[in-house]
């Protein structure tokens, strides 16, 4: 019983670390994983790590190609646009819940993460303000208060490696200014208590990302085509 428990344990460490690594970019799209490098590099037999990669296959991370190996998932501009509209529907519920809750610890934390985004746009900072937009769209789903709505974000957005796509869309010229502004419109309108208002702007918010993003991937499409 303990030995599975422990064999359980190092599957579920490997399996966080190589999420962490694929979210954060660290880990390319297609990026092929050996079983045996990354056996090495946690310091476990490959029998873990097997198992950690079929459950990264699971959350749509990896792509696991029987006699031919595993690879970091590539998602097509289609599975990009699916994505952000579950996103979308997502965070705009999350912006409705937080602003009929009213005074709660994650309004605090937003204006603190607006006041930080204020900085980084005035120092041109696009590596800072990454972060930033991550922290700001945690918190907001977080201020809904809705466990469910947590867990299912978690995993989508497991799905988009976000943190990469942040980087590529704000790229776009103008885009980083553009969605600092938004940042703080949306707030200002949540502790207005404007329920209906709040979703609307979030929304807006997700779309204009994705729009930003597409435009990056594929410059020839004109802002708003996919739409």
């Amino acid at each position: 019983m303990q030995e599975a428990s422990a064999s359980r344990s190092m599957q579920l460490t490997v399996a966080d670390s190589i999420r962490a690594q694929i979210i954060s970019g660290d880990l390319e799209s297609g990026a092929a994983l050996s079983e045996v490098t990354l056996a090495a590099e946690h310091g476990v037999s490959r029998t873990p790590v097997r198992e950690a990669l079929k459950q990264l296959q699971t959350e749509g991370l990896v792509e696991i190609r029987p006699r031919v190996g595993t690879f970091v998932t590539t998602p097509s501009r289609a599975e990009i646009i699916e994505l952000f509209q579950m996103k979308e529907v997502l965070e705009g519920a999350a912006a409705r819940f937080l602003a009929q809750r009213g005074e709660v610890p994650e309004l605090k934390a937003l204006r603190v993460n607006i006041a930080r985004s204020d900085a980084a746009l005035a120092a041109n900072d696009v590596a800072a303000y990454t972060d930033l937009v991550g922290e700001f769209h945690q918190l907001i789903v977080e201020g809904a208060g809705n466990s469910k709505l947590v867990q299912h974000y978690t995993t989508l957005m497991n799905q988009l490696a976000y943190t990469r796509l942040v980087s590529t869309s704000l790229s776009l010229p103008g885009r980083f200014a553009e969605s600092e502004n938004e940042h703080r419109h949306i707030l200002d309108v949540i502790e207005t208590r404007d329920a209906a208002g709040s979703e609307r702007l979030m929304r807006h918010h997700v779309q204009a990302s994705q729009d930003a993003l597409l435009e990056v991937l594929s410059p020839a499409a004109p802002r708003g085509s996919e739409r």
